[in-house]
């Protein structure tokens, strides 16, 4: 789906015997043959864990550099892999490298196949695939059957021809989140993705060289572990009788936790239900008869807009329990990153405690909590805290800040998993008790990455009378230490306002944004569109500390008036 996410990706260069190929990629014979030897589902999980090199070569401008990164670079392989990945999910878009005849601009797939050969001389895994012209020209399919088709066909015979003598640590990915527009519904959806499979496959295996035994991976309808979906890839798999085949789905989240908006703040048990029963149809269908899956992206759809639009911890927690439930389901995860992660250049996590949750998932669980932040209001006195652990099978085995252990039973008690931080310790790590966070506690346990508790110091936050435009829109908003969760909006007459008016909550940084440093909370143009002129609307903040603050906007036009009473 197209998303900034989404949005990525280019490539280069050809070989012509398996001996040059071997050669060039640094792959022997004995390990060739060593891959080979794996079978299928021994492949895919020494691909794991893996890693997406997206907005690059999957860009769908002419250059690969289009959307903001820079060009690939060995050196760039070669911290992928010092980050412990095994694999590289290489995604390419090739519309805009085709000719109308379907042939493939010779400079772009040199580039391609140069990165591949990179990868493969780090002895990395590489899928490399179809990407956008999954929605900018195979979507139309339903209206221009044969057309596609033979676009579609031309593509991927040029590409066997072009990898057939690459080593079998390449595989090769049929096309990325098949979907379809002007349909007759979806079964006829899955007709043509089971046309596009066929062909992608007997296009490869027809090809010869190491493509006649390549593990090839076969998405379902929109990568989607929907049942009928599912159920349908699983069908046409078996018909194909091909022992060296892999399924591949994607997951960003249950929608309203993904994206920030009705309600779904936490990554709670809705939540977490929706991840374990994703994982648990797919291993049902396919792990579970021989069939190796590859979560070929995976993320937070919030993501497309920046990673704070999801609560840090609450994140944690939602990658700590995917990578756990996907090794105990024996899934290959790749990361999908357009570059907001690890950095391009500096080859640093943006963020170091996202990261170190994630590596640590794919071999342990780690403790975890309710929350992450420990709130007490400036206007009242401290008084002791309880948190519920996470304890995720390890043992609570001390609380610290910095380097200094807290003293169990004088500044904090354990309880089974409830964690109690007594008011003499919490009224000494506030000190002078300014705004915002005090202290920085971490909790260790018996295995995994510690948890950290924010101490933090607040007060009800102060709004203030504005005016602006719909364009541009900004409450004065003193925080004062506290962290906007989410916001509420209805009319006098109680019914939702704003865009998706199924909810009363609004989405986060799509409709609203909260900016710290400038003391003011926006409310944006796409919020103030889908407003009735004339028509009061109550938003509701709602704040991390459980603080509940009233505003009232008013739209004429272009023009917005808001008020605190």
């Amino acid at each position: 789906m197209p998303r900034l996410f989404v949005d990525r990706r280019p490539v280069r260069w050809l070989i012509g015997s398996v001996v040059a190929a071997m050669v060039a990629v640094s792959v022997t014979p004995v390990a060739v043959a060593d891959v080979r030897a794996r079978g299928a589902m021994d492949q895919v999980a020494a691909m794991q864990p893996g890693w997406n090199l997206g907005n690059t070569l999957d860009s769908t401008g002419s250059d690969e550099t289009s959307w903001g990164n820079p060009r690939i670079t060995e050196a760039l392989l070669d911290n992928v892999k010092s980050q412990g990945f095994r694999s590289v999910r290489l995604p390419v878009t090739w519309s805009a490298h085709l000719a109308s005849n379907g042939t493939i601009e010779a400079a772009y797939l040199n580039r391609v196949q140069e990165v591949v050969r990179w990868a493969l001389a780090r002895n990395l895994y590489v899928m490399v695939n179809i990407h956008h012209d999954s929605w900018q020209w195979i979507n139309a399919m339903p209206g221009d059957r044969t057309g596609v088709l033979n676009r579609f066909n031309a593509v991927w015979t040029q590409l066997s021809a072009a990898f057939r003598d690459f080593g079998p640590k390449l595989t090769l990915e049929s096309v990325n989140e098949p979907q379809f527009a002007g349909s007759s519904g979806q079964a006829q959806e899955i007709q043509l993705l089971n046309e596009l499979n066929a062909s992608f496959r007997d296009i490869v295996r027809r090809s010869g060289g190491h493509n006649a035994t390549r593990l090839l991976v076969l998405p379902t309808l929109h990568t989607s572990a929907d049942q009928p979906l599912i159920d349908a890839l699983a069908s046409q798999m078996r018909g194909f009788n091909d022992p060296n085949l892999a399924a591949t789905v994607h997951y960003y989240g249950y929608w309203p936790f993904s994206v920030n908006i009705a309600g779904g703040t936490r990554f709670d048990a809705t939540a977490q239900n929706d991840l374990t029963g994703y994982f648990d149809r797919v291993h049902a269908a396919f792990v579970a008869k021989g069939v190796p899956v590859i979560l070929g992206e995976y993320g937070l759809l919030g993501f497309d807009r920046h990673t704070g639009t999801i609560e840090q911890g609450e994140k944690l927690k939602f990658f700590e329990h995917l990578g756990y439930y996907a090794r105990t389901k024996k899934i290959t995860t790749m990361l999908w990153d357009n570059g907001q992660h690890l950095g391009r250049t500096s080859f640093q996590w943006s963020d170091p405690e996202l990261f170190a949750q994630i590596r640590s998932s794919w071999t342990t669980r780690s403790g975890t909590a309710f929350t992450d932040q420990v709130f007490n209001a400036k206007s009242s006195d401290i008084t002791a805290k309880t948190i519920t652990l996470n304890l995720n099978g390890t043992s609570f085995s001390g609380l610290w800040q910095g380097n200094t252990a807290l003293v169990r039973g004088r500044d904090y008690t354990v309880a089974g998993d409830q964690l109690t931080l007594t008011a003499q310790a919490l009224t000494r790590l506030s000190g002078s008790r300014q705004y915002g966070t005090n202290a920085v506690l971490t909790a260790r346990f018996s295995q995994g990455v510690p948890w950290k508790f924010n101490v933090i110091t607040y007060d009800r936050p102060v709004l203030s009378n504005a005016g602006g435009t719909t364009g541009s829109f900004a409450i004065p908003t003193a925080f004062r230490g506290d962290l906007l969760a989410t916001m509420e909006a209805k009319y006098d007459d109680g019914t939702n306002a704003g865009p998706n008016d199924w909810t009363s909550f609004k989405e986060y940084d799509r409709t609203f944004a909260p900016n710290y440093s400038a003391g003011t909370t926006a409310v944006t143009a796409e919020f103030f569109n889908a407003v009735r002129d004339n028509a009061r609307v109550t938003l509701t903040f709602h704040y991390w500390s459980g603080t509940k603050v009233t505003y009232y906007v008013t739209k004429s036009g272009s023009t917005v008036t808001g008020a605190i009473a």
